[in-house]
């Protein structure tokens, strides 16, 4: 067998590498959690319905992982972050979910994920040579 290694942006191969880990997992795991996966994404708009921040989101088994989640510069401290986070807590609730996970850098808002019931499971130091990468979660049930 001759294998090689390519480096390319391809979105079926990309999606086949997905799958095949999915397929995987789904061996692993008990069977009433087998296929909960579901984006979920929550948009703050503005007046002209232009984006001002948002969670972009996935249930995937048992948690609720956020990827994504900002908010304006201009428009933060009115507590617009903390009714987003609400309200992707109580969809996570509603669905079952044990807990939410997510990450923070040291300049971003772990004082504000902290004062909102979430936990550090995990640092990392030296990310960008000064600042700490900090896993984060906080359970649900």
């Amino acid at each position: 067998m001759d294998l090689q290694i390519t480096k390319e942006l391809n979105e079926k191969d990309k999606k086949s590498i997905n799958n095949s880990l999915y397929e995987f997992n789904l061996k692993h795991f008990p069977k009433d959690l087998r296929g909960r996966y579901e984006e979920i994404n929550l948009f703050l708009k503005d007046e002209n319905n232009t984006v001002r921040g948002g969670i972009l989101g996935e249930i995937c088994w048992n948690w609720l992982e956020i990827h994504v989640f900002i908010i304006d510069e201009d428009i933060r401290k009115h507590g617009y972050g903390t009714k987003l986070l609400l309200e992707i807590e109580q969809i996570a609730i509603e669905k079952n979910c044990d807990f939410i996970k997510l990450d923070t850098l040291s300049f971003q808002a772990l004082d504000f994920y902290k004062m909102l019931g979430y936990q550090v499971y995990g640092t990392l130091d030296k990310v960008g040579r000064d600042y700490k990468h900090y896993y984060i979660k906080k359970d649900l049930l």
